[in-house]
């Protein structure tokens, strides 16, 4: 029965137990997304707090695909030497890190005066300002930079890389029939609109090879009318499999989802949490990958279960390290009550501030006992 202290392998990657810091966006980066000494430190405290693996917050591959303030950057060769700081940090505190990979899309904010975003469709109803359709040439430009990227990130001693397909974003937006509704060999049938991600692997693998892993995040579904249904998200992964993908991390949602998502607040009770696990299972029974399941997961007990379930092998969890950076080792120590996160969201209105995220609710606490 497998543990969620024993150690595994994904394509060479060496992790020392099964939990996984999932991407967040920190608010951490300079104007121009270089890597700052308080995001070294963040990931600093993630490993020396226990997580096997860190996946570090979406990193913009190019500046249009940027998609708010403060963002981590990997769309230059001179913003390598601060990523090998980061990961310099965490292995030295014996953590794995990966740097995932992202292209806003739609919904990139560049702070650029007049900058049109970019999306597979130019249709409206999902931001305010409009938004340009690709031309073949734009994408074959970001499939080559995501290419690039992933070289950088290689270069800087990342252990591998995550595609950001997932929550809306540009190629999450190409895979969905509610955002892309394009006539050419990118839209139409599943196999045309999942032709981008494939080919972004293929770039990927081009420029790092085979020995080294790369993850991908997808969606279950959008939770969205018209958006990508989960029969269909299985069958994606599929050709993610046969394409040579590591690993898929499960989420779900867009930014247009609203109330139709997840409920991703107020998760009080353990019957609240894994809201992606029904899913999980569906992936599992279809594709023969390890599964990295994100959504709610708070306590002990049910991350437990779903390993041994296998439901998931891998379980990744956000808010609670923001919360709580040593979680793991608290759990390695057998202390197994739940996260202290109460799910409120609050940690990110400092960030949007250009605070950085933390955890207003620790921070009261603390300042209450000084």
């Amino acid at each position: 029965m497998p543990e969620l202290f024993e150690t595994t392998n994904i394509n060479g990657m060496i992790i020392k137990n099964r939990f996984v810091r999932s991407a967040t966006w920190e608010g951490m980066a300079k104007d121009d997304g270089t890597c700052t000494k308080k995001l070294i430190d963040l990931m600093s405290q993630l490993a020396k707090g226990g997580v096997g693996l860190i996946i570090t917050g979406h990193a913009y591959i190019r500046k249009t695909g940027k998609a708010g303030p403060w963002q981590l950057g990997i769309y230059e060769d001179r913003l390598v030497p601060g990523l090998r700081e980061m990961t310099d940090a965490v292995h030295n505190n014996d953590g794995k890190i990966v740097l995932q990979l992202a292209h806003a899309g739609m919904y990139a904010n560049t702070g650029i005066p007049g900058d049109t975003a970019l999306a597979p469709s130019a249709i409206s109803g999902y931001r305010k300002s409009p938004v340009q359709e690709m031309t073949l040439q734009n994408i074959e430009e970001l499939v080559k930079d995501f290419g690039l990227a992933a070289e950088r990130a290689k270069t800087a001693g990342f252990d591998g890389v995550q595609i950001h397909a997932a929550h809306g974003y540009l190629l999450s937006q190409f895979l969905s029939p509610a955002y892309n509704i394009r006539k050419d060999k990118y839209g139409g049938s599943l196999e045309n609109r999942a032709a981008v991600l494939i080919e972004v692997l293929k770039s990927i693998r081009k420029r790092v090879g085979k020995s080294y892993p790369v993850l991908i995040k997808m969606n279950t579904q959008d939770f969205l009318e018209g958006g990508l249904e989960l029969n269909d998200s299985i069958k994606v992964a599929a050709m993610l499999e046969k394409a040579g993908i590591d690993t898929i991390e499960l989420s779900g949602g867009t930014i247009a989802s609203g109330k139709k998502g997840p409920i991703r607040t107020g998760i009080v009770s353990e019957k609240n949490e894994a809201y992606f696990k029904d899913a999980a299972f569906a992936f599992k029974e279809n594709i023969d990958l390890p599964i990295m399941l994100v959504g709610g997961i708070r306590s002990f007990s049910l991350a437990r279960q779903l390993v041994n379930d296998n439901i998931a092998d891998y379980i990744s969890m956000s808010r609670p390290f923001i919360r709580e950076p040593g979680l793991i080792n608290r759990w390695k120590d057998g202390k197994h009550n739940k996260s202290a996160c109460i799910s409120d969201s609050k940690c990110f209105i400092p960030a949007m501030g250009g605070k950085g995220i933390y955890c207003v609710v620790e921070k009261r606490l603390r300042e209450k006992k000084l």
